[in-house]
C-alpha cells in the first residue's frame, strides 16, 4: 500500500489519483487530503519509482512540473510545493461519470471501457 500526500495539490488529487492508478495498476482510495494505492492482488506490490514518475507525468501534462517536487519517505509520496504555487480549482468532471469495477476495483471514466472491462470476469 502507497500513500500520496496531496495537500498541495488538492484540486487535482482525484484526477491524479485516477491516472496513477491506471499506470501502475493499482486500486486507489480517496481521503481527504491524499489517496492510497492498493495492489489488486495481494501477493503482488506496487513500484514506488513507477508512481513517482506517474505523479511527474502527469504534473508535466499540466505544465506545472517545475513548481513542485514528487518526494518519497517509506511507503509515503509527497507532492510539495516548491515556490508556494497553487493549483487553481481544475473544471472536473462529476465524479458519478467514473465507472468502477466491482469486482476489481477498475476504474475508467468511459462506459463502453467498462462494459468491455466487465466481460472479462464472466469468460
Amino acid at each position: 500500500m502507497i500513500t500520496v500526500n496531496c495537500k498541495d495539490i488538492l484540486p487535482i488529487k482525484s484526477a491524479l489519483a485516477v491516472y496513477a492508478s491506471d499506470n501502475v495498476g493499482a486500486v486507489p482510495a480517496l481521503k481527504k487530503n491524499e489517496f492510497v494505492l492498493t495492489p489488486i492482488e495481494d501477493d503482488e506490490e506496487i513500484n514506488l519509482s513507477d508512481v513517482m514518475k506517474a505523479i511527474k507525468i502527469f504534473l508535466g501534462s499540466l505544465g506545472v512540473e517545475k513548481h513542485f517536487a514528487v518526494i518519497c519517505k517509506n511507503d509515503i509520496i509527497s507532492v510539495v510545493s516548491l515556490d508556494g504555487y497553487e493549483i487553481e480549482n481544475v473544471q472536473q468532471r462529476p465524479t458519478d461519470h467514473f465507472f468502477s469495477c466491482i469486482h476489481c476495483g477498475h476504474v475508467t471514466q468511459y462506459e463502453s471501457v467498462h462494459i468491455n472491462h466487465m466481460k472479462i470476469h464472466y469468460l
